[in-house]
C-alpha cells in the first residue's frame, strides 16, 4: 500500500492533486487540517466536522501529553476512541509549544526540558519520548521533535538548530521504526528548518532525504517572518523535496496564501486561523475578510456570504451573528467558526477540481482577485 500517491499535476502551474492513504482512510489532496489541539476544535464536534466533510483533523501532543495525560489516553484507547473520531488526525511534536517558553525551557543536544504552563511541574521531551507519546495517541500522521528557530534569528543560530533537528530526526525514525510505529500504520514526517537562510534551508532538506522519511515538511515558518520571506523558504525547499512524498507547509492558514502555496506544489496545510478570526468576529468569504462586529452590519440581512451553501449562511444573518459576538453569546462564536472552516474546506475541494481540470492558474488568478475586492 503507497502512503501516498500522486494523481494529477496542473500543466501551467506546480499545483499538484494525490492521495493520502492512513490506517484511519484516505485523504484527498490538497487538504486543510482544523486545528483539535486538546482534541476538539473550539466549539465544534465531531458531528460538525464530518457534516462539513472535513476529511482529517490535527492535534498536539504536547498539551495531550499534558492534559488528560497519557494515563488516560492509554486507557481509552488512543486519540481517536478519546475523542471519538475515526478518520484521520496528524499530531504535532509540541516542540514548537516547548520552544515557546524561552524563560521555562531549556534546550540541549539531547531534549528539550520545560515548566509545563499549566502546573510549573518539570518535563523533559526527547525525540524519543515524543514518538512515544504519539504511539499512545495512535495518531496516523506522526511529527517529530524539531528546534523552531526564533525570527529573527542569525546565521550561527540556525545552524545549531538545523544540526539538532537533523539529529532529532535520525534518533525519531530509528525509535519509531524500533517501536514498530511505522507497522502499525503510523507515518512520520520530517521538517525542514533553516530559518531565513536560503543555504540552510537547501541543506536540511537534503539532510532529512538522506534520512528518508514518509513525507516532508517546512517548518519554522509563520513565526514572525514577513509572508515574502515565508514564501521565499517554500520556494528555496520545494525543488529538493521528493515528487512521490506529501508535502506539508507547517502553521499557514490564510486563504490567499494557502491558494499560493498550492500552486508552488504544496499538498497540506493547517492553522487556528479559521476559529480564532471567527472568535474576533472575522467572516472569511470569498471576496475577502469581514468584521461581522462592525456597525455597518447592524441591520444587515444577508448572509455571512452569499455564495456559501453552509448551515449558518443558510439559516442566519450578518446582523444576527453580530448580536450574538456583542453580547458575547458562545453561540456567536460557533456560528462564525463553523463557517469559516466550512469555508476552508469547500475552498480546498475547488481546489482539487481546478487541478483535476487542469485550471489551476486561471482559478488562481480569479480567487486572488475576487478576495482581494473587498
Amino acid at each position: 500500500m503507497n502512503f501516498f500517491k500522486l494523481i494529477k499535476k496542473d500543466t501551467q502551474t506546480d499545483a499538484r492533486r494525490g492521495l493520502l492513504t492512513t490506517a484511519h482512510g484516505a485523504v484527498q489532496s490538497p487538504f486543510f487540517m482544523p486545528v483539535a489541539t486538546t482534541g476538539t476544535v473550539k466549539t465544534m464536534s465531531g458531528v460538525d466536522l464530518r457534516a462539513m466533510q472535513s476529511q482529517i483533523v490535527l492535534s498536539n501532543a504536547y498539551h495531550l501529553y499534558l492534559r488528560p495525560g497519557l494515563d488516560i489516553m492509554e486507557h481509552a484507547g488512543g486519540l481517536h476512541q478519546f475523542m471519538n473520531w475515526d478518520l484521520p488526525i496528524l499530531t504535532d511534536s509540541g516542540g514548537y509549544q516547548a520552544f515557546s517558553l524561552p524563560k521555562f525551557r531549556k534546550i540541549t543536544d539531547e531534549g528539550v526540558k520545560f515548566r509545563s504552563h499549566i502546573d510549573g511541574s518539570m518535563h523533559f521531551f526527547t525525540p524519543e519520548k515524543v514518538m512515544d507519546i504519539q504511539n499512545v495517541l495512535g495518531s496516523d500522521l506522526v511529527m517529530p521533535l524539531d528546534e523552531c528557530s526564533a525570527y529573527p534569528c542569525d546565521h550561527k543560530k540556525a545552524i545549531r538548530g538545523l544540526k539538532r533537528t537533523t539529529q532529532w530526526a535520525k534518533r525519531s525514525k530509528e525509535h519509531f521504526h524500533q517501536t514498530g510505529m511505522h507497522s502499525k500504520g503510523q507515518r512520520l514526517f520530517g521538517i525542514v528548518q533553516g530559518a531565513t537562510f536560503e543555504d540552510l534551508r537547501r541543506r536540511s532538506a537534503e539532510e532529512l532525504l538522506q534520512i528518508d522519511f514518509d513525507g516532508y515538511a517546512i517548518g519554522g515558518v509563520s513565526v514572525g517572518e514577513t509572508v515574502q520571506e515565508m514564501f521565499e523558504a517554500l520556494n528555496w525547499v520545494i525543488p529538493y523535496l521528493p515528487v512521490d512524498k506529501p508535502r506539508y507547509f507547517m502553521g499557514i492558514g490564510l486563504p490567499d496564501q494557502m491558494v499560493r502555496a498550492v500552486g508552488l506544489g504544496i499538498d497540506m496545510f493547517d492553522c487556528s486561523v479559521p476559529t480564532r478570526y471567527g472568535r474576533h468576529g472575522s467572516a472569511f468569504t470569498n471576496r475577502g475578510k469581514l468584521n461581522i462586529r462592525n456597525s455597518e452590519f447592524t441591520k444587515d440581512l444577508r448572509p455571512l456570504d452569499e455564495n456559501c451553501g453552509c448551515e449558518v449562511c443558510k439559516n442566519y444573518t450578518r446582523c444576527y451573528i453580530r448580536h450574538l459576538l456583542n453580547m458575547n453569546e458562545i453561540t456567536g462564536v460557533r456560528l462564525m467558526s463553523y463557517h469559516n472552516l466550512h469555508f476552508y474546506i469547500k475552498l480546498m475541494e475547488r481546489i482539487r477540481t481546478a487541478i483535476e481540470e487542469d485550471n489551476y492558474a486561471q482559478f488562481q488568478k480569479e480567487f486572488l482577485t475576487n478576495y482581494a475586492s473587498l
